[in-house]
């Protein structure tokens, strides 16, 4: 196998199309396939064409035959919308097909996702009541939209996530995450999550101790250093280099969602399109696990 898109594209299909299996739903089947979807969605994100309508104009050229029918602008976005918890289950699927899902080390952490600039552009917003204000001290810029909660490994395969309101509380967040799939912590002994300072609670330490995962993060400054604190700094950087790569190389908060139906969808395309290419490189015994170059051109 060769990391170019053509091969991850078709490998993509391939597996998705398999996990399936044959549709049972009554009725027509779609002229476009579920796996066909996703696999659609994937190319646009790694080629970074941001415009759904410019994305189904340049798709013929870029990838001639590939897809036999492509739907309009309008239905590829309904389309999208409805995916996604598919698209969340695919995630899952593909990142249980890596050696790096049973990483015993996960890291932690909240991204900023802007979805408006000016006050009346928040305020007609359909986004309101889901989206708010709030300020990001690692950019030292405040923002108004949502807050992406990402858990993965310290390759960045993403192992669960979350969009909430920037003003809930990252703690509360990750308990509710797990919360929501306990079966994430019970079939892993040994779990050691890693987090910065904003994950410091008792109560926190408490719900993971009771379930058997151990709480790495750095102590404030007015409290004794923690075992192996030192340790710490160049492991969460690379929680930030996820980040960077969503941001820098995906356009992560360039989604242009103006609904949490096309937010939640734009935001799981992105994370999907980072999945696959860390399964490909793996299976295709990449030496950088979360590479895109081979994929974006």
């Amino acid at each position: 196998m060769t990391t170019d898109l053509n091969t991850l594209l078709t490998a993509l299909y391939v597996k998705i199309d398999d996990w399936l299996g044959k549709r049972t739903r009554p009725g027509r089947p779609p002229k476009l396939s579920d796996a066909e979807l996703l696999t659609l969605a994937v190319a646009q994100v790694l080629l970074g064409v941001r415009s759904e309508a410019r994305w189904l104009r340049f798709v013929p050229r870029a990838l001639p035959a590939a897809f036999p029918y492509l739907p309009g602008q309008s239905g590829y976005n309904k389309r999208l919308r409805s995916a996604v918890s598919l698209i969340k289950r695919v995630i899952r699927e593909l990142a249980g097909d890596t050696d790096l899902w049973a990483d015993p080390v996960w890291v932690v952490d909240s991204t900023p996702v802007e979805c408006a600039r000016s006050r009346p552009t928040a305020k007609r917003s359909n986004l309101a009541g889901w989206a708010g204000y709030s300020y990001c001290p690692s950019h030292s810029r405040w923002f108004w939209g949502l807050r992406l909660h990402l858990v993965c490994t310290p390759a960045g395969l993403p192992i669960t996530w979350a969009l909430a309101d920037p003003k809930l509380d990252e703690r509360q967040v990750l308990m509710a995450v797990l919360d929501h799939d306990p079966t994430l912590t019970t079939d892993r002994p040994g779990l050691t999550i890693i987090a910065d300072k904003g994950y410091v609670s008792r109560e926190l330490d408490t719900y993971l101790a009771e379930r058997g995962v151990v709480l790495l993060r750095p102590s404030y400054r007015n409290r004794t250093p923690r075992p192996g604190e030192h340790l710490l700094k160049p492991i969460r950087q690379l929680i930030e280099s996820v980040n960077d790569t969503l941001k820098g190389q995906l356009d992560l908060e360039l989604h242009g969602g103006r609904s949490i139906d096309g937010v939640s969808a734009r935001i799981g395309q992105r994370l999907l399109a980072l999945t696959p290419a860390i399964w490909h490189n793996r299976a295709t015994g990449q030496p950088i696990t979360r590479s895109l170059i081979a994929y974006d051109h």
